[in-house]
């Protein structure tokens, strides 16, 4: 579940002056050029690329299935698809003398996390600032700012000034930090009102671009929303943030709450139906297929499908072991990954737990009829006893998943001064038959806290990684690992310091082949010079 970062409290008497000053700020026009994301001290004390440029190996198998109501695949959302994948059919870097731009996007935060392209490549995101989040429309190669919409404030933001309690930013994912491209160019997102609204793009008179509302659905009959505002600073009520939305595969828009509200939308009458898992948590995104939508909550993974009447309806239920207490790299105490919908011959879903000793990573039949005793077709423990957690998704292609461990990484203050997480990233495949499942290999990478991506194209699969360095040197690197072996083919650095800590934002890969990384003071690009011909 990749989120914007979580709690810098203990920073909060140097945050405070400096928040109020990029409050009380005016937003300034789009530049003709992005200013760039400053380096900390140390950057010429590490090396700047590290290996040697990849030969292409492609994945072979099917790519995930076409999702009719979003862009296509690897354009429309941060898992790049409604499986949740995590894969691209397209190259990203292969390593030749690969170039780092990035864009500053505020004066304190600023990070991009969910990146999309529209037909014409143009990128567009939600990028959080300490005043609110903005979805932004970016020329690819300059990441120049083409057009701007702020979203409304979130609570969280109002309690965190008030308060200096940055904590209630960072752990909030409301607000539009999930989004999706839908197969029209068009943003739809659940925005801090308790609405789920719909932005267009399009030309302006002096030639320009502008965002505009193309459709509003409220629900706040729905969602309890007497939430801290400036002008409700102290609610009697309850608030409930929606965090998540994305349209089923006949266009039905479904959106999920913080405490365990599951609900749908009729695009065209407005008509909303819901349901609560009371008693318990939804801080994941979710995933959809043809046979419905798959989500986790801190105590169970379920499918769901629409009754007739839209109502969501549960067709399976599968509690796992959410162990006895939040881990260091966790938002709560539950699995932290979106479900992966995948399998070459047989439908799958996989999450991970949040077992003590070992996390395992676990997969499931998704056909409804499999009896409950048969459903789990295995459960894999992944790195080192007493350190193992995850709060990203899994990559998924094939019969194959990818885990990483993200264990002992917090915020953006977790890995200053040299510091890193033990890391760790494996490879599991589910046998053909169908019988259980093996670890094909391990890596020793340290990724803290990104969303790894795999190009199928090329066979690599993209990291954000930082190890660490004895001169308190924070060196953040793109890293390629070969998919097919788990060797490590090469590192570009990305930048020095805490602005390019990517604290929960995942790697994106666009269709011109660079890597974009959503870090905490904006958005890097890292792309080949040349650009990559590969496939």
């Amino acid at each position: 579940m990749p989120r914007l970062p979580r709690t810098l409290a203990p920073l909060a008497p140097v945050l405070a002056p400096v928040l109020a000053l990029a409050l009380a700020a005016s937003a300034p026009a789009p530049a003709a050029v992005a200013d760039e994301i400053p380096n900390a001290p140390g950057h010429r004390l590490v090396a700047p690329y590290t290996g040697a440029p990849a030969t292409p190996r492609p994945v072979p198998g099917d790519p995930p299935p076409q999702h009719p109501h979003l862009a296509p695949n690897g354009r429309s959302g941060m898992h790049a698809d409604a499986a949740g994948s995590g894969t691209y059919p397209w190259s990203g870097p292969l390593g030749h003398a690969p170039e780092v731009t990035s864009a500053k996007m505020a004066a304190l935060g600023g990070e991009c996390a969910t990146v999309t392209f529209d037909r014409a490549g143009r990128l567009v995101t939600v990028c959080g600032t300490f005043s609110g989040f903005e979805v932004k429309l970016l020329a690819p190669r300059t990441l120049r700012t083409l057009a701007t919409y702020k979203l409304p404030q979130r609570p969280s933001t109002v309690e965190a000034i008030t308060r200096l309690d940055f904590s209630k930013i960072f752990k909030d994912t409301s607000g539009g930090a999930y989004s999706f491209l839908d197969h029209e160019d068009r943003l739809v997102l659940a925005d801090s009102r308790q609405h789920i609204v719909r932005l267009a793009h399009e030309r302006t008179a002096d030639g320009g671009r502008r965002f505009v509302v193309d459709a509003d659905w409220d629900l706040t009959a729905h969602v309890p929303h007497d939430c801290v505002s400036w002008t409700n600073l102290f609610p009697s009520g309850a608030c409930d943030p929606v965090t998540s939305v994305m349209p089923d595969w006949d266009g039905r828009l479904w959106w999920v709450t913080r405490q365990g509200r599951v609900g749908t939308v009729d695009p065209d009458t407005g008509a909303v139906r819901s349901l609560r898992l009371r008693g318990e948590e939804i801080q994941n995104s979710f995933s959809v297929a043809e046979d419905g939508v798959s989500l986790v909550s801190d105590h169970a993974l379920y499918a769901f499908e629409a009754a007739a009447d839209g109502t969501p309806k549960v067709l399976w239920r599968q509690p796992y072991d959410r162990g006895t207490g939040t881990k260091p790299g966790s938002v709560n105490q539950g699995s932290g990954t979106t479900p992966d919908l995948f399998g070459t011959d047989e439908k799958y879903v996989a999450i991970t737990d949040n077992a003590d000793g070992r996390m395992n990573v676990l997969v499931y039949r998704r056909d409804p009829g499999v009896p409950d005793d048969r459903r789990l077709v295995c459960a894999v423990p992944v790195f080192g006893e007493g350190a193992s957690t995850t709060d990203n998704s899994l990559v998924s292609y094939g019969n194959s998943l990818v885990v990483e461990n993200n264990y002992g990484y917090e915020n953006v203050t977790s890995l200053t001064l040299g510091r890193s997480v033990v890391g760790g990233v494996t490879r599991i495949d589910v046998r053909p038959d169908g019988s259980g499942c093996d670890t094909v290999w391990e890596s020793r990478e340290r990724s803290p806290s990104t969303v790894p991506k795999l190009s199928t194209a090329n066979g690599l699969l993209y990291l954000y990684t930082k190890e660490p360095n004895r001169l308190g040197v924070d060196a953040w690197y793109l890293t390629a690992v070969d998919f097919h072996t788990g060797r490590t083919r090469f590192k570009r650095l990305a930048g020095t310091g805490p602005a390019y800590d990517n604290n929960w934002a995942p790697v994106t890969l666009g269709p011109d082949g660079t890597a974009y990384v959503g870090v905490f003071n904006g958005l890097v690009a890292v792309r080949d010079t040349p650009p990559a011909t590969g496939p």
